[in-house]
């Protein structure tokens, strides 16, 4: 069984027993259970029924675990203006992602 959810604007496909990356959810303690209730479609691998909701599947959501907080690759930027010695500037940053594990999708049905 699958689902896509949203969260924060994104949309993501999980099964379960999967582990994700979503942008850092601030209060989430590793060990603590998360819901997402906002379920776009949940299907089933094969010859299953597909639940395509309206927007969200009513009474359908994901359970999740929270495993903890990891740091994404480092992003460089450079900026500059050719000709111009004095105009190039040069920053970066690593995001700070929350691991979770998806423990049930339930459909509400």
């Amino acid at each position: 069984m699958y689902a896509i959810f949203r969260d924060r604007g994104r949309q993501y496909r999980v099964t379960n027993g999967s582990t994700i990356l979503l942008d850092r959810r601030p209060g989430s303690e590793p060990g603590s259970q998360v819901v997402f209730d906002e379920v776009l479609l949940v299907g089933a691998e094969g010859d299953g029924a597909t639940q395509v909701g309206t927007p969200t599947v009513a009474g359908a959501v994901v359970k999740a675990s929270v495993l903890g907080e990891i740091k994404g690759k480092k992003i460089k930027i450079f900026k500059y203006k050719r000709r111009k010695k004095s105009s190039r500037k040069r920053a970066g940053h690593r995001t700070i992602y929350t691991r979770l594990r998806i423990d049930a999708i339930e459909t509400g049905a």
